[in-house]
């Protein structure tokens, strides 16, 4: 599966990979009957299955059976579910406290927060107003219509953007871009800056402005907004009761360094990893799950020593991007990208640097979003946690003739609530030849459902075999008895969740113990044996 086609996703609208998840149960917005919550999302029985079973498949093939290392044997990886809320010197040591926090600009209009790096994407993505004036500009060169901008000012913008310049004083506005493309004809402003015109009434005075996303407004400076979210343990709340939601899972396993060497026999290099929540109160969250403000993660942090920090950091690349392809997804959506010097995080400055394995979802086509980073993280946290708590964290390696040194860490941290929105829009087919009109493509391994048990119809006679086959088969695979409707509805609902195989029991059933088996991708369909089935799925199961 992925690597057998190529799929353009820029002829997918997300909005249909959306209406989908919540129509068969994946995910639903939360707290729907009550409006939602912007940033938090609710997992369905199906979206839980999934999420399982890639959560599961990560920590089977990090903590259960490790990678086969550069040497031939296998690593050393344990496992650790540390507390969501620690001591708040935690992220003072980390950084969090003082560093984590997100460049925001204000509207003078409406009061609507907009991250400063984010505000582009937003206004062509997501901005109603933005999009229709887009529409009135001269439709094959693209140019200025100035009568049309006019005409649109005095219609749809006091309905769609009530505080842009161009709505409040067109005839100012106009006449400022007017002059700025008749006095440089040379060269023509791109989109970005005739928009900052479009949002601009008094250009000597205050020099272009950024349009808020919202109401068109002008925004303000940028200034720090912090993202942790606070709570308040005990009793009397206070300065001295606050405490933050982690940011991040990773700061858990740097606190707990000194417990697993002292509890575990594992020696240098090794790994700790762990499956967690975190917690972001992002100003923008959007893109579906993709940017919540409350989401998992998949981390693990190999610890190793310094001289072999470059060998491990391309170990973990190439690791990490074959892993995502044995989930599912296609060489032709994965790129691996490596962090310029101005985006490192804090950790990452004086190191190896971060390498991103990027998926090409459909709202970033042709472009790519983050899936997983890979970062050289050096002894910054460590250190850092020494220095704060006052606890030696230095290891001793008796085979280095008993050298003591800081650990350097590779951290290799995924992200699992995108990587369940990765596997959707992977595995999101459209195929008008079907009933359903789409099918989910999912490996065998990370479908919800592994089979679907389809007596033809609700007689004893096809029920009764069915629920035995289901009785037996539920004991090692997650497979779905369905009864109800006919067989032509049952199966378009089990392709639309990404049902590898139906088994149907007819009448040939009762008269030879044969059943029919459809494949979910190809709709091909073929007998076997009822007392074979459980074999079948096994064989699938390893292919």
């Amino acid at each position: 599966m992925g690597a057998d086609y190529l799929k353009d996703f820029t002829m997918i609208d997300m909005k249909d990979i959306v209406a989908l998840c919540k129509r068969r149960g994946f995910i639903f917005p939360a707290s729907d009957i009550y409006g939602g919550l912007n940033g938090f999302w609710d997992f369905g029985p199906l979206g839980v299955e999934l999420k399982n079973n890639l959560r599961d498949r990560w920590w089977k093939d990090m903590v259960v059976t490790p990678p086969i290392g550069p040497d031939g044997t296998p690593l050393q990886i344990v496992g650790l579910d540390s507390a969501i809320i620690q001591n708040p010197k935690t992220w003072e040591a980390s950084g969090h406290l003082d560093g984590f926090s997100d460049p925001m600009q204000k509207c003078s209009g409406c009061g609507h927060l907009v991250r400063e790096d984010h505000l582009w994407d937003i206004l062509t993505t997501s901005s109603r107003w933005f999009d229709s004036a887009l529409q009135e500009f001269e439709p094959v060169t693209g140019g200025i219509d100035s009568p049309r901008l006019m005409s649109w000012a005095k219609s749809k913008g006091k309905k769609l953007a009530p505080n842009l310049a161009l709505v409040k004083n067109p005839e100012v506005v106009l006449s400022f871009l007017a002059t700025r493309i008749n006095g440089q004809p040379d060269a023509p402003p791109d989109v970005q800056e005739i928009f900052r015109h479009l949002a601009t009434g008094q250009l000597h005075e205050t020099g272009l402005q950024e349009p808020c996303p919202l109401c068109g407004g002008t925004l303000g400076e940028a200034a720090p907004f912090k993202l942790m979210f606070e709570s308040n343990t005990g009793v009397e709340q206070g300065p001295d009761s606050k405490v933050y939601l982690r940011p991040e899972t990773a700061q858990g396993i740097f606190l707990n360094f000194k417990n697993v060497m002292d509890s575990t026999r594992v020696r240098m290099p090794f790994g700790i990893a762990q499956v967690g929540k975190a917690f972001r109160n992002e100003v923008t969250p959007r893109n579906f799950i993709f940017r919540g403000r409350e989401f998992e993660q998949m981390e693990m942090e190999w610890f190793c020593h310094p001289d072999e920090a470059a060998k491990w950091y391309e170990f973990w690349i190439a690791e990490r991007k074959a892993w995502w392809r044995s989930v599912g997804l296609s060489d032709d959506n994965i790129l691996m990208r490596k962090h310029e010097t101005d985006e490192l995080a804090h950790y990452a400055k004086d190191g190896l640097g971060t390498v991103d394995v990027e998926y090409k979802f459909p709202f970033t086509a042709p472009g790519y979003g983050e899936l997983e980073g890979v970062a050289h993280r050096g002894d910054f946290d460590l250190a850092q946690h020494q220095a704060h708590s006052g606890q030696k964290l230095e290891y001793l390696d008796q085979a280095r003739d008993n050298e003591r040194y800081m650990p350097h860490v590779i951290e290799p941290a995924a992200g699992l609530t995108r990587g369940v929105l990765a596997l959707i829009c992977e595995a999101y087919i459209v195929d008008e030849n079907r009933p359903s009109g789409v099918y989910l493509n999912f490996t065998p391994a990370m479908a919800p459902k592994k089979a679907a048990i389809l007596p033809l119809s609700a007689k004893p006679e096809h029920v009764e075999p069915a629920t035995k086959l289901y009785l037996a088969l539920r004991e090692d695979f997650a497979v779905d008895l369905d009864i109800k409707q006919n067989i032509g509805k049952r199966y378009a609902r089990q392709d639309e969740i990404g049902t590898p195989y139906c088994f149907t029991i007819d009448n040939d059933t009762v008269a030879d113990g044969t059943v029919t088996v459809r494949d979910r991708n190809t709709m091909n369909q073929e007998r076997v044996s009822m007392d074979k089935v459980a074999e079948y799925l096994q064989e699938k199961m390893r292919g």
